[in-house]
């Protein structure tokens, strides 16, 4: 146990990362003096710490340690045991920790926890209920994965009672193998999606629906589970819950919350919130798609639990403005909108494509694609990334070839070549390249005023959105 009474300088390992930085820049906002250190520091996260004056070592050194002084060490999860600034940490017998054992012993503890798990939208949902709270007064805390728009910010620390986190399911630490949401300590929950995801860590479905299963079995009896109907593997999961339990779904008969009259266009999605059949708002949400919807939802059932009124969760809803790296629009240029997107999973692709559709209706849609993740790099999704219906409404399809990586293994990497094949003879023209440049290059060729290009990955995809809006702009 730390004692934190004792704790005043707090140095961070990996503060470069999007949960990191944000936690370095939470104990700032708590009183700590912090430090951080990392292999490479650039924006926007750079940005963000000179801003909350946090200095940021690099590379990794254990004379870091030397310079941070730290009574406490917070170690990230891409921090591996050999890294000199942990071989440090341990040979000098220094206090260290893990960010989500930190983060839920410091912040969440001592309030009530709303966290929010799932495959998918994890970001997003946690923004809308964070945001939903702020706009109803509750003055809540939040810490999750993207930049919000309604705060320029990842995390905020208020005086209400609520923390809002979003949970992750990614291992916790070279020294903690387990899932970072099993130290969040629910009280609330959102349980968006689950399917198998982080092949990295986990070896197949049922070992990927164990964790979710662990943290079902968290939740107190007097808490409450939002639980998506759209997944068969979450109503299984949540039926574990000791506590009340209610089901959202877009489409999903049964469900217990659903949205009724939707429709989708330029201006987001409006539609009646109706829970157990009784309708009780009408919502107009300003984010595309019919998976911001079904958030949404999921939001409004975890809102009810706690206190809120029909009226202002349909008053937050319409007030908000979403998270960046979310269908967000980076400019236009000769009449071609460029937007950036994080989605990665063949799911998640899909539903992107589908919200773009509907945003920009009879828009050409030029889908460009880049495979980062541990996941995406396999062939575990070979099939799904081959299949047309995965891309549909777009026009083109543009796939970056992935680096070779140790990471994967050869023989379980993703085929790109095969997928592009495989969508050209269904009728669909897909191309893969070797780097961004020339894709931005053929991007640029072919576009025409009124389409849409959208870049979908979870890394930088090498500055793609600003190459690509020069060469439009040219």
């Amino acid at each position: 146990m730390i004692d934190w009474k004792s704790v005043k300088r707090i140095h961070l390992i990996g503060v470069a990362g999007t949960g990191m930085g944000s936690f370095a820049g939470m104990l700032k906002a708590a009183g700590y003096q912090v430090t951080g250190s990392d292999e490479n520091v650039y924006p926007p996260m750079s940005t963000q710490l000179e801003r909350w004056g946090i200095e940021a070592m690099t590379p990794y050194d254990a004379a870091n340690l030397d310079r941070a002084r730290p009574d406490l060490v917070v170690v990230g999860n891409v921090v591996r045991s050999v890294n000199p600034e942990a071989a440090a940490v341990r040979e000098r017998g220094l206090p260290h920790v893990s960010f989500p054992a930190a983060l839920g012993e410091l912040f969440i503890g001592p309030r009530h926890g709303v966290v929010v798990v799932g495959t998918h939208g994890k970001t997003t949902t946690s923004a809308m209920m964070g945001f939903v709270l702020h706009h109803a007064g509750r003055d809540p805390s939040f810490l999750v994965g993207g930049v919000t728009r309604d705060f320029d910010s990842n995390f905020r620390l208020g005086s209400g009672p609520h923390f809002v986190v979003e949970g992750d399911e990614y291992d916790t630490a070279y020294f903690d193998k387990g899932p970072k949401f099993l130290h969040y300590r629910p009280r609330t929950a959102i349980f968006t999606s689950c399917e198998l995801d982080h092949a990295d860590i986990y070896r197949d479905e049922a070992h990927y629906e164990s964790a979710f299963e662990r943290f079902a079995d968290l939740l107190p009896p007097d808490g409450f589970l939002a639980a998506c109907a759209a997944y068969q593997s979450v109503r299984r999961i949540s039926a574990r819950a000791r506590c009340r339990v209610e089901t959202y779904g877009v489409d999903v008969p049964g469900a217990d919350w659903e949205a009724r009259g939707l429709s989708l266009g330029p201006d987001g999605a409006r539609f009646t919130l109706v829970r157990q059949g009784a309708a009780l708002a009408d919502v107009h949400l300003p984010v595309g798609g019919a998976h911001n919807v079904e958030n949404a939802l999921g939001v409004a059932a975890a809102a009810t639990a706690l206190g809120l009124s029909p009226a202002e969760i349909a008053a937050g809803l319409g007030a908000f403005h979403g998270v960046r790296r979310r269908q967000e629009v980076r400019g236009t240029a000769g009449g071609v909108t460029v937007i950036d997107d994080f989605a990665h999973h063949p799911r998640a692709v899909r539903k992107t494509l589908a919200a773009v559709r509907g945003s920009f209706p009879g828009a050409r849609v030029l889908a460009a694609f880049e495979p980062r993740s541990n996941t995406s790099r396999r062939n575990l999704h070979q099939a799904d990334y081959s299949d047309p219906a995965t891309w549909s409404g777009a026009a083109e399809v543009f796939v970056l070839r992935p680096a070779p990586t140790d990471r994967v293994p050869e023989a379980e990497r993703l085929d790109v070549d095969a997928v592009v094949r495989a969508l050209a003879a269904h009728g669909l023209p897909a191309r893969v390249f070797d780097a961004v440049d020339p894709m931005v290059e053929a991007m640029g060729a072919g576009a025409r005023p009124g389409d849409v290009a959208v870049a979908m990955s979870n890394g930088a995809f090498g500055g793609i959105w600003g190459k690509l809006l020069a060469r439009l702009g040219r």
